[in-house]
């Protein structure tokens, strides 16, 4: 639970900064700043798919997973979701909600394949890298939000605590019954999937890596075959 700790902390941390501030950060900084932590979201993907991984298991999971994730296209339904989700708390006029600041703010920490990946990654192995290096993104996002939506963003971090340490118990449960190759090989498809992420970040192309993440869970039944 330590990653999520921290990532709950430096949404806390990052939001009160932001309500000190008022103006954020500027533009050309942020985005020179989000761009550095793709970088190491990069490093973060490769050094995890690396490291023991088999290739046949891990191109196998991906492609089947891109299948089943862009059959029932799970991008765009969650961005459908959250669209929805914050068209029902938005209020007319200029003034935003304390409960607009908190949803928007929970959407933007934690819908996405980093949260799953980096709370799976957490509770399986205890290895809290990936979920560190959200709490920097996050913490530089909720700067940003809280100039702009106030307190609520805030409380998004007791909702962030709730959702990704949900993740890390229930896979910390499972772990025991997973053999150390498969854990291993789930880490390696997560790390592949870290690196369409921070394609993203880099801005050199647009994957839809939400698609691809059932990917992760196709190695408990190769392993079995390869």
């Amino acid at each position: 639970m330590l990653g999520t700790i921290v990532n709950a902390a430096a949404v806390i941390l990052g939001g009160t900064i932001g309500l000190m501030l008022k103006k954020g950060i500027p533009e050309r900084m942020r985005s020179t700043i989000m761009k550095g932590l793709g970088l190491c979201t990069m490093y973060l993907g490769i050094t995890g798919c690396v490291d023991g991984g088999k290739t046949m298991v891990i191109i196998l999971s991906i492609a089947i997973g891109a299948l089943i994730g862009e059959g029932i296209d799970l991008d765009a339904r969650l961005s459908a979701f959250c669209q929805w989700i914050e068209d029902k708390f938005k209020k007319d006029g200029n003034e935003v909600s304390i409960a607009e600041g908190m949803i928007s703010a929970t959407l933007l920490f934690c819908v996405g394949a980093m949260s799953i990946v980096g709370s799976l990654q957490s509770g399986l192995t205890g290895n809290h890298d990936m979920i560190f290096t959200k709490s920097l993104m996050d913490g530089i996002a909720a700067i940003i939000f809280a100039s702009s939506f106030g307190i609520g963003v805030l409380f998004s971090s007791v909702l962030l605590f709730i959702y990704q340490g949900g993740i890390v118990l229930l896979s910390s449960l499972v772990a025991p019954y997973l053999s150390d190759v498969v854990i291993t090989q789930m880490s390696c498809v997560g790390g592949v999937l870290l690196i369409g992420l921070s394609i993203n970040m880099l801005e050199i192309g647009k994957i839809k890596v939400m698609n691809y993440v059932p990917a992760i869970f196709l190695p408990i039944l190769l392993c079995r075959f390869f």
